[in-house]
């Protein structure tokens, strides 16, 4: 068994909406066969894998048993994952592998491992089932989002807010384009720098509270031992010896009472800077989150302690709280494990214990003064019950220091008094503080507190997305996504647009080249001037990746042809091909639409498979699909006495097609369906009528509207058009265009993609040799496999007792077969040239047009 071209699919893809690895299995004959010997072998070797089955009435081999493998070992890492599949292609013993993962790397090396399994099954040799699980769910651990950023990105997902990770680490961004916001840990990016800078400095942040008016702690920085034990004289002991600058208790010691004490609590301190030295409140320590100007958790804050039973030592009894599965390092888990150090072993010799002392039954051992869960202390809830006016001191806090998201610290015996009635106070102001503790706390009640977080961003339920419209088809993609694009624009939105040719924000150009996948629309949705997205969704990208995005408002598929592509990454027939093409129709909003050509029996098959809407478009009025669509009182565009007809029930609008250059008065067929298939989009999203009628009149195909897409030209009384169609439907519809214009002679040049099958390469001229009296052969820059002369072999034998050509010359270079065909025009003639390098030709073709 072998694995190879291992893809990562991050988004909705040919085989779920799940994010997925897929990897290509090929097996020898032996093993395409699952042995009952070597099942129940894996099966004693990792008993959670389960029954290994193919279904649909297949024989399971080695590929489905990776598969079945690779899931259960992420499911027994603690990986929420369900869905898992095996598709033999039409390579004997060649399997595709999907298997759903949650973090990537997680399930790349799941199936690294599952791999290495698999071949130990085989070979009769032993594995670690176990330390495999281990290794994946430390690296789950270490990849994933901790609890703080996960509970906000739970709630968007809740909320139906996307989401994407901009780092390894807790930045995340929430929506699209104009509407995104984005957060690091537990701080959102309206909380400015400055406050930042003043959470992080006590002395000023105390200084700020003591002027609001909220109670604090007395004290200030110190730059020596002496000066800082001065104060603590001068304020009176006990005392807390803090950084001025510090987070999650790094290097605070509270209710220090004596010299020695304090002068091990000033060097543990000093090592994370400024050393402060402020009164100590006796009570209990609270943590009261505030989100966006209200009090929404709180929780009383233990510190790290065990009790004695007479048994065991005190190490001992940290070993054994630490075994509590909600104990780890870091933040990832709900509690923290006790750090048994030098602050802890001080702590024990305050208390009269070493860590092999046996404490008596019953004793509370104390192994930290702060309360934090950073270093393994224990939180109740006590939402519920904090005073008004303390809700109120710590809202005052956090408005004074200017945090949208603060983590306030106080000390007082109970939050069921006002603080002033209890000599209380606020200890500390944090950004970004840790959610872990109000989402699972040790005892009480769990509260929501990421989805406060998303209200404060999202208000009034917003979901953060802008309208998305993929365009997917085996041809007009490109013009129907540059035509989507000028319509929005027209309404005075601002637009993304991705193609063929480029990434464009706003009318400007941002990236060129082919950028019809996933990743330059991930781009676009970054982009904080984006209104709009139209997005060209090509095959490859598709294949490759996935969609960019979860959900789409609008779905266009223009038509599908079996001569485009077929062949490659085992997309075999029109079947496999109208399944991949509808992953952006399955993925529609519920509120969303999807646009199809009603003509195309395939795109219209897809209807059913929508969670949205449907709007159908034809140039035939009565076309049956679209006719009873009409009937009942949905959507339809259609084409009627000379007009565009946009329809729903009793109520329509109409556009003259006189009123439309791209369709030159309705005689180019194939662009006035582009058209069609605009409006129908720009319809859903609920652009205007007088915006759509004003779009469509200012598009006009030239080479800066929609280049290479029937671009006209005027060459010495001759009419050049020049297409980048480069299948048979689009040199069929192409044939159909030019039919309608008069021509005395006409020629075509023309060249074949390396990567389309022998039959598609040789249709291409079949189609042409009846419709063009001269024929200019070329061959691309790129020949895409193919040796030299062998695509323009195949052409010449499409041309074979063709109807009409007479003429046939075959021309080294595309610049060279355009110049040749230019030689051979004369006044009324026609030319259609299919170009290939689109930018370089035609600009070579209106620098031959502005010196005729």
């Amino acid at each position: 068994m072998q694995v190879s071209r291992i893809r990562a699919l991050r988004g909705p893809n040919l085989w779920s909406r799940h994010t997925a690895i897929e990897a290509i299995i090929s097996c020898p004959e032996s093993e395409r066969v699952l042995a009952s010997a070597v099942e129940q072998q894996l099966r004693r070797t990792f008993p959670a894998v389960g029954p290994i089955d193919a279904g649909r009435g297949q024989q399971a081999g080695m590929a489905h048993a990776l598969e079945k493998v690779t899931l259960a070992l992420q499911a027994q890492a603690g990986c929420p994952v369900t869905f898992s599949r095996t598709t033999p292609t039409e390579e004997a013993g060649t399997y595709q592998v999907v298997v759903e993962y949650t973090e990537e790397e997680v399930g790349r090396l799941a199936l690294d491992l599952a791999e290495k399994l698999c071949q130990a099954v085989l070979a009769g040799q032993g594995f670690d089932v176990e330390g495999a699980i281990a290794q994946l769910h430390e690296l789950d651990e270490d990849v994933r989002l901790g609890p703080s950023t996960g509970c906000i990105v739970d709630a968007a997902v809740a909320r139906g807010i996307p989401y994407r990770r901009l780092t390894q680490g807790s930045m995340v961004q929430f929506g699209w384009g104009a509407k995104q916001r984005r957060i690091q840990a537990a701080e959102v990016d309206t909380t400015s720098a400055i406050a930042e800078s003043i959470a992080q400095d006590k002395d000023l942040t105390k200084q700020l509270l003591h002027a609001a008016g909220v109670p604090v702690p007395l004290g200030r920085p110190a730059d020596s031992p002496e000066e800082a034990w001065a104060i603590a004289q001068e304020i009176g002991l006990p005392v807390v010896v803090k950084p001025q600058d510090g987070n999650q208790g790094k290097g605070v010691t509270v209710n220090i009472t004596d010299r020695d004490a304090f002068q091990a609590a000033y060097e543990t301190a000093e090592r994370h800077g400024t050393v402060m030295v402020e009164k100590f409140l006796p009570g209990h320590d609270y943590r009261l989150l505030v989100v966006g100007h209200k009090l929404v958790a709180a929780a009383r804050r233990e510190p790290p302690l065990v009790v004695g039973d007479g048994v065991h030592t005190v190490r001992q009894l940290v070993d054994q709280v630490n075994a509590d599965p909600r104990r780890g390092e870091g933040h990832a888990t709900s509690l923290t494990k006790i750090r048994f150090d030098d602050i802890a072993i001080g702590r024990l010799q305050a208390q009269g214990l070493e860590p092999d002392s046996v404490p008596e039954k019953g004793r509370r051992v104390i192994l930290r003064n702060n309360a934090n869960l950073s270093t393994g202390g224990t939180a109740t809830d006590v939402t519920d019950d904090v005073h008004p006016e303390v809700a109120a001191r710590a809202v005052a806090a956090a408005r004074m220091v200017g945090l949208d998201i603060c983590g306030v610290d106080v000390v007082c015996e109970s939050v069921l008094r006002p603080l002033e009635e209890q000599s209380g106070g606020i200890v500390e102001v944090n950004a970004a503080p840790g959610l872990r503790m109000h989402l699972n706390p040790s005892y009480g009640k769990g509260r929501d507190v990421g989805q406060a977080v998303i209200d404060l961003m999202f208000p009034n339920g917003e979901n953060g997305r802008v309208p998305v419209i993929a365009v997917t088809g085996t041809n007009g993609k490109t013009t129907t996504v540059r035509l989507t694009a000028h319509l929005l624009r027209a309404q005075g939105l601002r637009v993304g647009m991705t193609n063929t040719d480029g990434v464009y924000v706003n009318g400007r150009q941002t990236d060129s080249g082919d950028c019809s996948g996933p990743r330059s629309a991930r781009n676009v949705l970054m982009h904080p001037e984006v209104d709009a997205a139209v997005f060209e969704t090509a095959r490859g990208g598709l294949l490759r990746e996935g969609l960019a995005f979860d959900r789409c408002k609008v779905a266009i598929v223009t038509n599908l042809g079996g001569g485009d592509h077929l062949g490659l990454n085992y997309i075999t027939t029109l079947e496999d091909l109208s399944v991949l093409k509808r992953v952006i129709v399955l993925n529609v909003e519920p509120d969303g639409m999807a646009v199809l050509n009603a003509a195309d029996p395939a795109v219209a098959a897809m209807a059913p498979h929508c969670p949205g809407d449907v709007t159908f478009f034809a140039l035939d009025a009565n076309q049956p699909v679209l006719a009873t669509h009409r009937a009942q009182g949905r959507r339809v565009v259609y084409v009627d006495n000379g007009q565009i007809v946009a329809q729903k029930g009793k109520h329509s609008f109409r556009i003259p097609l006189s009123q439309v250059p791209l369709t030159r008065n309705g005689q180019i067929g194939f662009q006035t369906e582009n058209v069609l298939a605009a409006v129908g989009a720009a319809w859903a999203v609920d652009v205007p009528w007088d915006a759509i009628a004003h779009g469509l009149s200012t598009f006009i195909s030239d080479v800066q509207g929609v280049p290479g897409r029937f671009n006209v030209f005027d060459y010495k009384g001759a009419t050049l058009i020049a297409d980048y169609g480069h299948n048979p439907d689009a040199i069929q519809a192409l044939v159909h265009a030019v039919d309608n214009m008069p021509a005395n002679k006409r020629m075509v040049v023309i060249s074949g993609a390396g990567d389309r099958r022998d039959e598609d390469i040789r249709d291409q001229t079949r189609i042409l040799g009846a419709a063009f009296d001269d024929v200019v052969l070329y061959q691309d820059a790129c020949q895409r496999g193919r040796a030299d002369g062998e695509v323009v072999t195949l052409l010449r034998e499409g041309l074979e007792g063709a109807a009409r050509t007479r003429h046939i010359e075959t021309i080294q270079g595309e610049f060279n077969a355009i110049d040749a065909a230019l030689a051979r025009l004369s006044t009324g003639d026609l030319c259609l040239i299919l170009i290939d390098q689109v930018e370089e030709a035609l600009a070579y073709i209106n620098e031959k047009v502005r010196q005729a």
